[in-house]
């Protein structure tokens, strides 16, 4: 595998290191990636614990692979290479990563799967394509799921990553004519998956959140801490998408619909109607962090997480995740 360069200085440190089977310098050259290459994972699992599992992976193989590299490509390129094929060999292992048909007609499959990524995980000094918003944020990750893995991989590498075709090809150990084939399949996919989204993921890229983003989470925890069910309802756009994940069963309902299940199933009832929440982001989206005390708690305790879209000020998607028992979160157990 070739990239037509130099060694750099990272290869050619790098090449030292194994040459001497020095394993701490050969940690700390690899170890400069894992946040991207993570992310990587995560784009190709949607699921944060097999992302970290597969980085792990990586970082096996490359030193189990290690007199492979001569320096022809770049190290980052060797890297990612490994770390794409690693997850291939996990999802042709896992038949229950794959998305799943849904009950509701309109709404086609789901991914229950799928994790939030926290943001404090995400590479702190990226290149723009790496971790560009539009490309990390829970919408894009569920359609690239709907991707068969090896066109996965492709779009990933060369419509994110904007790696050329003879690159990819390389990689994946394809013909560029099957990656060019492949690439206008997923295109064709993705277009279908987020019809009204931008689908131009080298252009420059949003990070910050908008004023309506901040001002719409801030409503959204004033009324949830006041059980408050018409400012809630005032939020939600009426054609609302919501799902709660692991659970089964994503809706596409009014606001008033949703409010109502939300009520009908317990929520802003006696025992679940004392909350504090907290906003955060995953994903580079607004989220917030619901805590609750039951009657007999002196604490509130880590619930769930809401993460929400906003068009317009309003809220059109909320993904809610079972927050407990998930540490990488890094949000305090208990107000």
């Amino acid at each position: 595998m070739t990239d037509a360069r130099l060694p750099g200085a990272d290869e050619t440190t790098f090449i030292a290191a194994v040459r001497s089977d020095d394993t701490a310098r050969f940690a700390l050259i690899t170890e400069r990636h894992r946040r991207e290459l993570q992310v990587h994972c995560y784009r190709m699992l949607a699921n944060y614990e097999d992302a970290q599992d597969m980085t792990q992976e990586t970082f096996l193989r490359a030193w189990n692979k290690r007199a492979s590299f001569k320096g022809h490509a770049a190290l980052r390129t060797w890297l990612y290479r490994i770390a794409t094929n690693a997850c291939l060999d996990f999802l042709e292992k896992r038949n229950d990563r794959t998305p799943v048909p849904s009950e509701l007609a309109d709404v086609g499959s789901e991914v229950l799967y799928l994790q939030p990524y926290p943001d404090r995980m995400l590479p702190e000094d990226p290149q723009e394509s790496v971790v560009a918003r539009e490309t990390i944020e829970l919408a894009f990750i569920v359609a690239v799921q709907h991707l068969p893995p090896r066109q996965r991989a492709v779009f990933i590498l060369r419509d994110v990553l904007g790696w050329p075709a003879a690159k990819a090809a390389d990689a994946l150990e394809l013909t560029v004519a099957s990656v060019t084939s492949a690439l206008q399949r997923a295109r064709v996919t993705m277009r279908e998956q987020l019809p009204d989204r931008r689908l131009d993921w080298q252009r420059p890229a949003t990070h910050e959140l908008s004023n309506d983003e901040r001002g719409a989470v801030k409503s959204y925890i004033e009324a949830h801490e006041r059980n408050d069910l018409d400012g809630l309802m005032s939020l939600l756009r009426d054609d609302l998408r919501f799902v709660m994940l692991p659970e089964a069963g994503t809706s596409v309902i009014t606001a008033k619909d949703a409010v109502d299940g939300w009520v009908s199933g317990g929520l802003f009832q006696p025992g679940y109607d004392d909350w504090r929440c907290i906003t955060t982001t995953v994903n580079r989206m607004p989220a917030a962090a619901l805590y609750l005390r039951t009657p007999d708690d002196p604490e509130y305790r880590l619930f769930a997480i809401a993460v929400l879209h906003i068009v317009d000020g309003k809220i059109a998607e909320l993904t809610g995740f079972d927050a407990t028992d998930k540490p990488w979160l890094d949000l305090p157990p208990t107000l």
